[in-house]
């Protein structure tokens, strides 16, 4: 099937488009400029990743996001918190229905191209602070597509049941170099190894039980999950 990939620079991303590109006629890996404070360290690795699988690649430049919406993840909005990725203070760093904005966008560019599916990364472990990338919203976004496409574009989620550890194993079989991904939302020159994000990335090697080949300004215990409400 040829797909369009959406693609951030990040490891499950990243991980999505060498998945992609084994198992599908990728046309196209897309990238979305939104004025979160990470893009600037992120994009980078989506563009050497999109030529090194010989894949066209678009950055496409939502700047009204930055300027509009209300998140702790963009240039415009305050601190991006420390602790677990499930803490409630992870609500901070939510951009509300991004996903859904960057999905019609991508589906158009699919059906442009002429593509059958989108590939997105989201996973097991997103669910809990992202309303976007839990399965209900997937499927409506899977059913929305096809309809309004001549081409009834399929939405592809091959890492929803999976969790990150699951995708840094499998990243690491397609022979993902990870070092070359980016996770930090801080979007400073290394990974800080506090923020959510980062914890996660750091969790995901080791239940992988894989070397991680990231440097972090902060290797300090992880902090435990958050109980269940």
């Amino acid at each position: 099937m040829k797909v369009v990939v959406l693609c951030s620079g990040g490891m499950d991303s990243v991980t999505a488009l060498h998945w992609a590109r084994a198992e599908h006629d990728v046309v196209a890996a897309v990238s979305f400029d939104y004025g979160a404070k990470h893009n600037g360290r992120e994009l980078p690795f989506a563009a050497e990743h999109a030529r090194a699988t010989g894949v066209r690649h678009e950055i496409i430049r939502l700047d009204f996001v930055e300027r509009l919406f209300a998140s702790d993840l963009l240039k415009s909005g305050g601190t991006v918190p420390d602790g677990h990725y499930e803490a409630e203070n992870m609500k901070q760093t939510v951009v509300p229905f991004r996903n859904a904005i960057m999905l019609s966008i991508a589906c158009g560019l699919a059906e442009s191209a002429g593509a059958a599916g989108l590939v997105i990364a989201a996973h097991g472990g997103d669910h809990a602070i992202y309303p976007d990338c839990r399965k209900e919203f997937m499927q409506a976004m899977d059913e929305a597509m096809r309809r309004g496409t001549y081409a009834g574009v399929r939405l592809l989620r091959p890492f929803i049941a999976m969790n990150k550890g699951q995708i840094a194993a499998a990243g690491a079989r397609l022979g993902v170099d990870f070092a070359r991904t980016w996770s930090c939302y801080k979007g400073g020159a290394i990974h800080c190894g506090t923020c959510g994000t980062c914890v996660e990335r750091r969790e995901a090697f080791m239940r992988a039980g894989i070397s991680d080949p990231t440097v972090y300004a902060s290797n300090d215990p992880l902090p435990p999950k958050p109980l269940a409400r």
